[in-house]
């Protein structure tokens, strides 16, 4: 099904503001939020307009989606269907707009934090796509306690300061300040005894081996996401996810723009000359390549589709061939004789035509 455009969800204009896309999104989130809302179609148009503010809002993802749309994002690794879950949401977009009780957040299943990660590529692993395997370290859920926190055998019980509310209320005269509970941290209950391995956190420092593809044609500081690899909730709560940012190394002999390759060949006199048919190198192999006679030094000869795979699609960018002529240093006798008699065969021919040319674009320019 095809995607509305994020602003027209939002109904704002391009150029929109960071403050006028939030009161945009808040105005939409209060008539289509399902707490409010119990149209079927007011929880799509809610989760459409949740996700086109998640992406407006971060100004890498706007940037991305200025250019090149929802295809831009999609080849990314920006995944819409992240924003589907109301539980995440209040987690992270709506705890923003609307200041959420922190008792909720506190009381309830939290999700876990993101992850990033850097990943270092070789030039060609970035073009032609590769298997990784990762060590990531991260929080995850203790084993002994399975995350609850509480010595096997025992479990909470009501918070003795705050009466199991989560807060501390302080009276004086007619007003009234509630402030979060120090014992139980808002949560209303403590642990009857905490677990000795994790100390009562739930949660204890682990290292995980997860194998990632990365796919052909990324290229530096794009993001994979995996999902749920990220830090483990906390009661009961899911995963985040973690990011993989790529760091590609540059390449002895090719350079990249875009999905183009750029390759240098050097050439000698006589092919550039004469015309020659040549082999040039590619990610893949040598490729055949014909040089036409006349071809110049600086030259950029164009091999088509044996470039950078596009992402998400199953096209190729161009190979670029630069043309460099080289001058041989060292010539035995025979070889300098032939390059004289070359010489004086051409010089002739050239001063007068140089002459001609000069003495035109003079009179062109004086009349």
């Amino acid at each position: 099904m095809t995607r509305r455009d994020y602003y027209e969800v939002l109904g704002v204009e391009r150029d929109a503001s960071q403050a006028a896309l939030k009161k945009a999104y808040r105005r939409l989130a209060m008539d289509l939020h399902p707490d409010r809302n119990d149209d079927p179609q007011a929880t799509a148009q809610f989760k459409e307009a949740t996700e086109a503010y998640g992406v407006l809002s971060d100004p890498d993802k706007r940037r991305l989606y200025d250019v090149g749309g929802h295809d831009a994002l999609d080849g990314g690794g920006f995944d819409p269907s992240s924003f589907s879950d109301f539980g995440d949401l209040f987690g992270g977009v709506l705890r923003d707009l609307f200041n959420a009780d922190p008792r909720f957040a506190r009381r309830g299943p939290r999700r876990g934090e993101d992850l990033l990660l850097e990943l270092p590529l070789a030039f060609e692993e970035a073009c032609l796509g590769v298997e990784k395997e990762l060590n990531v370290p991260r929080v995850g859920e203790c084993g002994e306690c399975a995350g609850s926190g509480a010595r096997a055998g025992t479990g909470r019980r009501p918070c003795t300061d705050c009466g199991g509310s989560g807060q501390i209320v302080l009276r004086q005269g007619f007003f009234a300040m509630s402030r979060t509970c120090g014992r139980c941290r808002g949560v209303g209950t403590t642990l009857e005894s905490p677990c000795p391995n994790c100390r009562g956190e739930g949660r204890v420092p682990v290292e995980k081996q997860i194998r990632i593809k990365v796919p052909a044609g990324i290229s530096e500081g794009q993001r994979i996401r995996v999902t749920g690899e990220g830090e483990s909730g906390q009661r009961g709560g899911p995963p985040g996810d973690l990011y993989v940012e790529a760091r590609v190394a540059p390449h002895e002999m090719f350079w990249r723009e875009g999905f183009d390759l750029h390759v240098p060949l050097p050439l000698s006199f006589p092919q550039v000359a004469l015309g020659a048919k040549v082999d040039v190198p590619t990610l893949q192999g040598d490729a055949p390549l014909e040089i036409p006679a006349g071809t110049e030094a600086g030259d950029v000869l164009r091999v088509r589709g044996k470039g950078v795979k596009k992402l998400s699609t199953s096209g190729h960018g161009d190979l670029l061939v630069h043309v460099r002529v080289r001058t041989p240093r060292r010539l035995n006798e025979s070889q300098r004789d032939l390059l004289r008699r070359y010489a004086e065969s051409v010089d002739e021919h050239y001063e007068v035509q140089e002459e001609r040319s000069l003495l035109d674009r003079v009179k062109d320019i004086f009349g």
